[in-house]
């Protein structure tokens, strides 16, 4: 929380705030706000802004957290003044300050490998900004993170919080990195112009395509030992798209057919980057973003908002992506379920910090040797 603190500092100080914000009538400072937020998404108690505005009424909360007690009408009025890019600024720079992990991959970590997708938080139905039942179906309610994960740091490293309705694609378009290497699910590999404007911006890309995908190959490559181990029948130069006029750029395309799997995948990597094995081992590493969705909303919990305007939201989303790097940086790596119970066990006082540093340990080790096995 001090080392949070430090950084939301060093970053408003270099931004011009809303004049509310040095009223000296409010008492509710953006650091304690910002804390007592943060505080409510790593406390299993804690599920509603009255809970949490109601734990800041004990004596080590202010102590420790926020300084004063925090009133309902103070907690909501915050997220109407503050800009949530501040604290995806404060998301960056905590990034920035830990080292990736160094047990990286050696055949991936050349390749800067960068998972795009979006996951969707529901929308309480006063929420109408969020245009609580869209989609075909009505399906898409609400809240949608856009979040891009680094496959072999194994941490989120950018993020847009919009409407559920918003395009994945067009998200991707704002977001791609030159040197990237994007990798996506089918949604992605059915936009063709995608492609183009990725190659063009110097950026790279592994997209999984649809069966029905019309293929006009161009060159059959051969196959190693290594590709057909791994489950590749087939490796080409392809252009996709039935008419002539909208068809892709050159792709390679690498077809994996396994007992339990047929992927069809297209890539813009030179076969000297990456071969055809390897593309096949890209893309099942897609898998992680989904596993860090599931965690932010299984193990921290974060299933429903304190704060319900766009911005209040998007504080929220990112304080959470704020959490999961602190948590991976003091464990080192994402907690699992039982780590995190003795964190909040720690955090409701069962448990001294003496034991806790006592018992973590061997948990963080079982769950290093089985992530490795």
């Amino acid at each position: 929380m001090e080392e949070f603190a430090q950084i939301l500092e060093q970053v408003f100080a270099g931004h011009d705030l809303h004049p509310s914000l040095a009223d000296p009538q409010r008492l509710l400072t953006v650091r304690s706000y910002l804390s007592l937020f943060l505080f409510g998404l790593f406390n299993p108690v804690v599920e509603t802004m009255r809970a949490l505005c109601q734990a800041s009424h004990l004596e080590k909360v202010q102590e420790e957290i926020c300084g004063r007690p925090v009133s309902l009408g103070s907690f909501s009025a915050m997220q109407h003044v503050l800009d949530p890019e501040l604290l995806r600024e404060v998301f960056q720079r905590l990034l920035k300050a830990r080292q990736a992990d160094a047990k990286a991959d050696a055949r991936l970590a050349h390749l800067n490998l960068v998972a795009q997708d979006g996951s969707l938080w529901s929308a309480l139905p006063r929420m109408a900004w969020a245009e609580y039942g869209v989609g075909r179906t009505g399906q898409a309610k609400g809240v949608r993170l856009h979040l891009r994960f680094h496959l072999v740091e194994d941490r989120p490293i950018d993020a847009r919080v919009t409407r559920g309705k918003d395009c994945e694609r067009q998200a991707l378009r704002q977001m791609c990195v030159a040197g990237q290497t994007n990798v996506g699910d089918r949604y992605y590999g059915e936009d063709y112009g995608l492609f183009g404007e990725i190659d063009q911006a110097q950026a790279y890309f592994v997209f999984r395509i649809k069966a029905e995908a019309v293929i006009h190959a161009q060159e059959e490559l051969p196959l190693t030992e290594e590709d057909r181990a791994a489950g590749v029948v087939r490796h080409a130069w392809v252009r996709l798209g039935a008419r002539q006029k909208k068809r892709s750029l050159p792709l390679r395309f690498v077809e994996i057919k396994t007992a339990d799997q047929h992927l069809l995948l297209v890539t813009n990597l030179a076969v000297e980057k990456a071969s055809a094995s390897l593309v096949g081992l890209i893309y099942r590493r897609r898998w992680d973003i989904e596993l860090f969705f599931r965690w932010i909303k299984c193990i921290l919990k974060c299933r429903h908002f304190f704060a319900e305007s766009p911005a209040g939201v998007a504080l929220q989303l990112y304080l959470t992506l704020i959490a999961s790097l602190i948590l991976q940086a003091h464990t080192g790596r994402r907690p699992s379920k039982r780590i995190f119970e003795l964190i909040q066990f720690y955090l409701m006082g069962w448990a001294s910090a003496e034991e806790l540093a006592r018992l973590l340990s061997p948990l963080v080790l079982r769950e290093r040797a089985r992530k490795k096995a």
